[in-house]
């Protein structure tokens, strides 16, 4: 096994400020970022701040910046840096730091509790609900997420304006809202629930302008424009705009 000495530069600090300090560690080959952070606290940083859990890529746990980019330190290895290239480590930049390179992600858990949840059709109980596979496969692909809010932090609509998370849900949750238009058993419009409009008025969907930056850093690989936001703003505007939708909903009203 060969070994190198890693020129390291991670951010140290908490609300009131902080700056990058500069370290120089021992690399051992196959590891991925995460090591070098755990050898950094064992060895020469016991009281550096660090969120992980599973250091398997399925817990979303260890977000941060890694050379400005929105990564998983468990996912990234190192032997995608030149053995004489500086790695710097910095927090999440759109989310509040704790201490570190821990953030305060409470946003998130604010947006997920705003989206309503399914809604089950009437008159089926646990065990009759019945979908096609096609319908299964079209959101099987969103369940994949693992929460890193990666693609929160790397969203400009956020990340660049703080004036605009009161109105934005991000894309991970305007993702959740596309499937659960999606869902064939999703009977929320029977309920006087449109989640097309609360898409777009109450969730923000205008304000994302499609620049797939967050498919770039979702670790597992979500096509999240192309797949979830893309189709709902083509879903929200059929509704609002098309003719032959509004002579619909008269009708239907007029019979009513």
């Amino acid at each position: 096994m060969s070994t190198y000495q890693a020129h390291f530069r991670i951010w140290r600090g908490d609300p009131g400020g902080g700056e990058l300090t500069d370290y120089t560690v021992e690399v051992h080959d196959g590891e991925v970022v995460l090591d070098i952070v755990h050898r950094l606290q064992a060895t020469q940083a016991p009281d550096l701040a660090v969120r992980w859990n599973c250091k398997a890529g399925k817990c979303g746990s260890c977000s941060a910046e890694i050379n400005g980019r929105p990564r998983l330190m468990c996912m990234t290895r190192m032997s995608v840096f030149a053995r004489d290239e500086v790695v710097t480590v910095t927090p999440m930049r759109a989310f509040p730091v704790v201490r570190d390179l821990v953030t305060d992600v409470s946003f998130n858990y604010v947006k997920a509790r705003e989206i309503p949840a399914f809604v089950p059709p009437a008159g089926l109980g646990p065990g009759e609900y019945r979908m096609r596979q096609e319908d299964v496969d079209r959101s099987q692909e969103f369940r994949k997420c693992i929460e890193c809010f990666l693609c929160q932090d790397t969203c400009h609509v956020v990340r660049d304006h703080e004036e605009n998370k009161e109105a934005f849900a991000g894309p991970r949750f305007l993702m959740r809202v596309a499937e659960l238009d999606m869902h064939p058993l999703d009977a929320a419009e029977e309920a006087g629930l449109d989640r097309r409009r609360t898409a777009q008025e109450e969730h923000g969907l205008g304000y994302c302008n499609i620049t797939k930056c967050c498919t770039e850093v979702c670790p597992e690989s979500i096509r999240i424009t192309d797949n979830a936001l893309i189709p709902l703003k083509e879903r929200v505007v059929d509704r609002k705009y098309d003719p032959l939708v509004w002579l619909g909903k008269t009708i239907r009203r007029r019979k009513a």
